[in-house]
């Protein structure tokens, strides 16, 4: 059952996926009142933004309105998004498929711990401050983005690559989600250092097949999005930052994990690899 403020999100989320949507809409459907007012298609946006943030400041307060004005945020660049990938110049179609994939993924965290640990809510679930690391990769791959699209105009039109990526995505994406709504309780984003009287060690569904399909995913994922723009530089650079972050935290968390549970997560490790390429996890005997 989704919680109160899990259901705030999803409201905010879908309203502002459909405000976005709504100038082409109209101009699909024949109508003209946007066009009166608007010669600039992105400063029509920019006001409808303004406007649902304002609302959203006037209807909520505390918490609910930090949660309003992230699901409004994310659902606006989710629509901008899918908007870009059908009406844009092909070379920034891609773009408005990653603005999507990256959108979902950010709203979907705080959505599936909405539904499956609402105990541990909070801001930090949408993981839109997830690091310093993580925010200037980003701006690296835009930047990469814009400078190759730039000269190199051709290299930025949909292709097998970027659909490839897509699929990449959307594989990581339900892997990490079905990780999370499998483990339950015992999931958060951020490593336990004691053990909760409730924490029990999840090695049924998707945890039968790896360890750590959280992580599994978020790594497919990351590569993903390069795929989908087709960034040379960043798919090699994203590859192996990714892989480096998450072999220590693999080993960090594992070392816990063993504190936690001791011989039965040494038996679960003999059975089950951790699903990252070249990373075994910090076994006993090693």
């Amino acid at each position: 059952m989704l919680c109160r403020d899990g259901t705030l999100s999803l409201i905010c989320f879908i309203a502002a996926s459909l405000i976005s949507f709504s100038p082409e809409l109209q101009f699909r459907l024949g109508f003209n009142i946007y066009a009166t007012y608007f010669k600039n298609i992105w400063f029509l946006h920019a006001v409808q933004y303004i406007l649902i943030n304002v609302s959203a400041l006037l209807a909520f307060r505390g918490f609910a309105y930090q949660i309003a004005i992230r699901a409004l945020f994310l659902g606006y660049v989710f629509g901008i998004g899918i908007l870009l990938s059908i009406n844009a110049p092909s070379s920034w179609q891609v773009f408005g498929i990653y603005t999507t994939v990256l959108a979902s993924f950010h709203y979907t965290e705080f959505l599936a711990i909405a539904w499956s640990n609402p105990a541990a809510l909070s801001i930090d679930s949408f993981i839109l401050n997830h690091s310093v690391a993580y925010g200037i990769a980003a701006c690296l791959s835009w930047i990469e983005f814009i400078i190759e699209r730039h000269y190199f105009n051709v290299m930025k039109r949909p292709s097998l690559v970027s659909y490839f990526g897509l699929l990449l995505c959307i594989c990581g994406e339900i892997l990490r989600k079905l990780a999370m709504c499998t483990a339950k309780h015992n999931f958060n984003h951020v490593v336990q250092n004691e053990k909760s009287d409730n924490h029990e060690l999840v090695t049924h569904g998707v945890y039968n097949v790896c360890r750590h399909p959280s992580y599994v995913g978020w790594f497919y994922w990351s590569i993903g999005t390069q795929l989908i723009l087709q960034n040379p530089l960043c798919l090699f650079a994203y590859a192996l930052m990714s892989w480096s972050f998450f072999h220590d935290r693999v080993l960090i968390e594992e070392i816990t994990l063993l504190n936690f549970f001791g011989e039965d997560y040494v038996q679960y490790q003999e059975r089950v690899g951790t699903g990252l390429p070249f990373i075994s996890g910090y076994k006993i005997n090693s």
